[in-house]
């Protein structure tokens, strides 16, 4: 499969050649590499656009809580929030623990990457104004507010590890059925599929463009399914998404 990296140390895009049996085999220009040989970069260079609320589980686990004030009904319209430039971390690079914190939660996601401007959409054309998929990890502290945005939760530096690549779409025939795996120290410990999408990627696309653009190089994460793990100081966790990638970190005192 189609791939594009950034590797440290070069200002250009590298193409690679990507292909899964028990492990990733990568290829570059100069033949077959390791995974640790190589010195990730963060893959994109927009903005990172997460999606609240966007798994049918999690929507039905705040049900209750969104029929109380201020709310008195679920959301209509995409909740969005962004991931700022500081929390952009790369592949195998480590997430630190705030020292007054205990632990991490994950947030596995899917990762589209638009390849041009995209205002008011077609969910029929959507996924032609989309150039790859990357695997993104949300993590955040851990809180229950749904009545303020959590920046000081959301917003920690490392606090979005994304990568290691953006593969090609046309690689991906289906984006709203990919299975997407956690691994805690090597033990599988969450599964999701992105068939429990509220909005597919075709009409969340839509819905985001409806009143506001996405650039070349935005990012749009899908969503962060319901009851993903929690992490602590010395931990590694790999997001895995089916045909997409593994995104791997580990997880070290601030």
């Amino acid at each position: 499969m189609n791939a594009k990296a950034l590797i440290q140390g070069s200002s250009l895009t590298k193409n690679l050649d990507v292909q899964f049996t028990k492990n990733w085999d990568i290829c570059d220009e100069n033949g077959r590499v390791r995974d640790t040989e190589m010195n990730w970069e963060v893959p994109v260079t927009g903005t990172i656009y997460g999606v609240a609320l966007n798994y049918r589980e999690t929507l039905q686990a705040y049900e209750s809580a969104f029929q109380e004030k201020p709310y008195n009904k679920p959301p209509e319209a995409p909740v969005l929030y962004i991931k700022p430039k500081n929390t952009w971390t790369p592949h195998q690079a480590p997430v630190y623990v705030p020292e007054d914190v205990s632990e991490l939660q994950t947030g596995p996601a899917l990762g589209v990457v638009l390849k041009q401007t995209a205002t008011q959409v077609s969910p029929e054309d959507a996924l032609d104004f989309v150039a790859g998929y990357t695997v993104v990890n949300d993590v955040h502290i851990p809180h229950e507010s749904l009545h303020r945005p959590a920046i000081k939760e959301q917003a920690r530096d490392r606090f979005c590890p994304i990568g290691p690549w953006v593969l090609n779409t046309s690689e991906i025939s289906d984006p709203d059925h990919l299975q997407i795996k956690t691994y805690v120290n090597d033990q599988l410990v969450h599964e999701a599929n992105t068939s429990s999408l509220v909005r597919s990627v075709r009409h969340l696309i839509s819905d985001v463009t409806a009143f506001m653009s996405l650039g070349k190089g935005d990012v749009l994460m899908v969503g962060v399914p319901h009851g993903t793990p929690r992490v602590k100081s010395s931990d590694t966790v790999k997001v895995e998404i089916e045909k997409v990638g593994i995104l791997e970190n580990t997880i070290q005192p601030e």
